[in-house]
This record gives structure tokens, sequence and C-alpha cells, in this order.
């Protein structure tokens, strides 16, 4: 419609001719006639006439031939895309094939599958419109791991593990730092944190993470839980943290844009290179860094570092004074064994506090536990797998007895009763493929000197020492029929009486 009113104001204010206008316009000859010959045809001429929109022009000079579209085109059933919208976000396995099929059925004029897929696309691209956020000076900073790594080998076994790669940006400048980390738990999360606050050289207001177990501990649209540790972390260096909503990437639009152009200029880069150790690989990377944020922008002057220093740089806050105590929080449940299990070992508290729920403060060299705010237990941090870490001032006393029997604690129990009775405790310990396992009967012994007395108990021990009967059955049976009182025979037994059934060695010469 522009040219089409161009080439009516050369024509009838200016006076040129048809070459000269099509020159102008960039367009032949012959269209410039045919504009001429409809405007004529129409009655138009320079200038139009006031309130003289496009649609109306372009109305006046091609006028629609035939009958009206509502009468060219009968009228088809229009798909009901709310609910097709609808059911396509509640079910995942759904296609638009299976819902066109079904809207064909409701309608016998329906459309055809092209253009009711193509109808649905306009009416849902409507619906995805985008925010374009405006980020203020130093107010925030966006998080987020790469997907892509970067292996480290071992110098001695050749073998590679893959490093994680950390990238964060400023919101106004779009200043970027990235680094590589030995894995994506707390640790190497807040020292990524720190790593990035003192190349910036300062603390911005806000930090935009994504809802991993490091910085949120359950997600939420409105009220996500946020990760103990990173909390305390954000209070010591004087941050908020407004976690991503979840599924909404475009919360944190910057780092996302961030993380593809560090792995197409850092990641890509690298992939010829072979490295030892994070150290020398992060080396690397801040070389790349520093060329990425000094390359020029190319839909505006500058770079990234230049618009660092003209608009973030200036608004961050200084950095601690102090350095944060790197401490991870968790919670547990005692077990019925009254130890926690964390970083896959067990660590004892107060047998009292069995079933309750604690919580656990670590460090890279200790563990704390504590229940409700006050602390019931601390160990030094076992570094390996399956292990417990065991304080004997949480047992209670009949745990620590049974922990301290041993053989000779036995022995020195039984000379209180008498010297019969130790001698039949070694006897029975003796007798056992581990002494541990003649414990129970022993003691059961001890309890029955609290029983029927210490004396028969030691008589009955001397009885049991003569006939060979050292059980704790056997004690229990002659205190029971009191055969302890019975004087013991100081003769052997006698060897078996004849008898006209019995056969003798001869028999079987």
């Amino acid at each position: 419609m522009r040219k089409l009113r161009e080439v009516m104001r050369l024509r009838f204010e200016l006076h040129l001719g048809y070459q000269q206008i099509g020159r102008s316009c960039a367009i032949g000859v012959s269209t410039v006639c045919k504009y001429l010959k409809r405007a004529e045809a129409a009655g138009l001429t320079w200038p139009l006439p006031e309130g003289w929109d496009d649609a109306r022009v372009e109305a006046a000079l091609f006028p629609r031939s035939g009958p009206p579209a509502t009468e060219r085109t009968p009228a088809r059933s229009k798909p009901d895309f709310v609910s097709i919208h609808e059911q396509l976000r509640q079910h995942r396995h759904l296609t638009l094939q299976l819902l066109w099929e079904e809207y064909r059925q409701g309608s016998p004029d329906a459309y055809r599958y092209s253009r009711f897929c193509e109808l649905y696309q306009r009416w849902r691209s409507k619906l995805d419109v985008v925010l374009r956020q405006e980020h203020k000076a130093g107010e925030k900073m966006f998080v987020d791991w790469a997907g892509a790594t970067i292996p480290v080998h071992d110098r001695h076994t050749g073998q590679a593990s893959q490093a994680p790669l950390f990238v964060a940006t400023l919101g106004a400048s779009s200043y970027t730092w990235a680094e590589a980390a030995r894995d994506q738990q707390m640790e190497s999360w807040l020292r990524a944190h720190v790593h990035a606050f003192e190349h910036f050289g300062g603390i911005p207001t806000l930090v935009v993470p994504d809802n991993t177990k490091t910085g949120v501990t359950k997600a939420h649209r409105y009220d996500p839980d946020l990760n103990p540790t990173y909390y305390n972390f954000a209070l010591h260096c004087g941050f908020g943290i407004v976690p991503a909503r979840p599924y909404k990437p475009r919360d944190k639009a910057k780092v996302e844009n961030a993380v593809q152009v560090a792995q197409r200029w850092i990641v890509a880069a690298l992939r010829h290179r072979k490295f030892f150790s994070l150290e020398e690989l992060n080396g690397t990377i801040r070389e790349l860094l520093t060329k990425l944020n000094h390359r020029p922008f190319r839909k505006r002057d500058g770079s990234r570092a230049t618009a660092f220093e003209a608009i973030d740089q200036p608004a961050l806050k200084p950095l601690p004074v102090e350095p944060f105590d790197l401490s991870e929080w968790s919670r547990a449940r005692v077990n019925i064994d009254y130890h926690v299990a964390f970083d896959s070992n067990l660590y004892s508290v107060p047998y009292n506090l069995v079933h309750e729920l604690v919580e656990i403060r670590s460090t890279p060299t200790t563990v704390e536990i504590l229940h409700e705010g006050a602390r019931v237990a601390s160990h030094l941090r076992c570094r390996g797998r399956g292990h417990a870490v065991t304080n004997d001032e949480h047992r209670p006393k009949s745990h620590r007895a049974h922990l301290d029997w041993t053989p000779s604690r036995m022995v020195h129990w039984a000379e209180t009763i008498g010297p019969n009775t130790a001698r039949l405790f070694e006897r029975i310990m003796a007798d056992k493929p581990h002494p541990e396992m003649g414990y129970r009967g022993c003691l059961g012994i001890i309890r029955l000197a609290e029983k029927y007395s210490a004396h028969r108990v030691e008589a009955a021990a001397e009885r049991a020492l003569l006939t060979g009967a050292c059980r704790y059955k056997s004690i229990e049976s002659i205190l029971k029929n009191s055969l302890d009182q019975v004087p013991p025979s100081s003769s052997p037994p006698s060897s078996t009486p004849p008898h006209d059934n019995i056969r003798g060695s001869e028999y079987f010469e």
C-alpha cells in the first residue's frame, strides 16, 4: 500500500514519467501503469480524500469479484482450541492426529488435518507471548550448570572423569564467569559462587538459580523451600535468592544464553585439548573467558566487559570481610540403633532420641547433630563408606555392659562365686568355637546364683566338672533337683554291670 500511495503522489503531484516512478519505487513500469489505470477507473487522484486508510484504498483499486466469502465457501465447524490445548497439556502421549480424528467424527464438514494443525498453531502462537525483562544495574546474577562437561584425565591410569561447568552471568551487562568443578555437590556449588563474586568484585542484590537440590530443597511455583546451607550462605554474603519457577527456563533466560555461549566458545574450543587437573583446566578456561567477555557485541556498541565496567560494577555491593564457614545442612530420623545416616556413614546420637527428627550440620572435617536447635552430638567426619562412628556415652547402660563382656571378665565374675565356678566358665568358653558363644550360658549361671545362692552354685559347678556336664542346663537341673547337696562319689563310676543280654568283646572276635 505504501508503494501504491507513492506511485499516485509521484504521478499526480510531481508529474513524473512511468520509468522515473518505477525506478523510484523499485517496481516495474507495467506495475506503475496498472496502479494508475486502476486509480483512474476508481476516480482517485492525489491527495487522497481525508480518512482514506490503506484498507479503503486497496478496496477501491482492487475490488473483490464474485460472491462474498461466506457464499463461496460453506461455513465449517470451528474446533474448540481451548479444550484441545488443555488436553495436550494434561496428557503427555496425546497427539494432534488423534484430536483431529475425534473432531472429524463429530463434524461432517471438518477441516482437513493440515488446515486443522495450521489453525491450531496460529491460535497457540497468540498465547505464547514473552515479557521482555528489564535488568537493573547490579541487581541480578543468574547461575546454572551447563549441560556439557569437560573430561579431566588421571595422569597415571588415564581414566577420564567428566567435570561439570558452572556458569554465572550478570543481568544488565551479560558479563560472564565460568569454571569447571569436581562435581555438582554443595561444596562445589558454593565455591563456584565465591569465585564468581571475586571475579565480579562485588555481590549482586539477587541470585537466580535453577531448582537444583543444592539451591532449592523442594521446588514450588509460589513458595519454594531453599536449601538451608545455601540460605545461610546468602545471609552471610548479603544477597537474596529468587529461584526460577519450575519448568520456566525463561525466568533465567540470561544464563541459558550464557550457557549456550560458554559451550560454543569454551567447551567446543577445548575439544582437542587434554587436561590432567582441574587447576590446569580452569586456567585455560579463564583465558578463553577473557576473550569471550571482550568480544564485541554484534547488534550494539561495546562488549560484555565494557558494559560491566559502565553498568554493573559500580552498583555491586562489597564482598564480605569474613569467609563463609562452609557447612551443609540436612535432616534425618534417628534409627532404632541410635545412629543417623549421613554421607553413606552412620553417626551416633544419645539413645533417648530414637525415632526423633534431627538436623545435621556438616563441614569438611566435622559432623554436628542438633535436636530442636540444641547440639546433641559432634563427630569427626568419616570420608569412607559404610562406617559407623559411635560415641560410647550415647549407648544405654545395658548395651555398654554387653560390650564390656570379655572372657577374662566372665572368669573374674565367676571367681566372686567360687573357684569351681571360675573353672566351669573357662571350660564352657573353651568348648565353644568362639568364646562369645558361651557368654550367655555364663551369664545365666550368674543369675542362678542370685536365685539359689552362691554356695549352691559353687557346689553344682563342682559336680558338673566331675561329671563333664558343663552346660547351663546341666547346672540348672542339678540345682532344681538338689543334686548339689548330695556329696559326689570319690570313686569313678563303675563299668557297665553284667547282664545276659549284653554281649562282650569276645562276641565280635
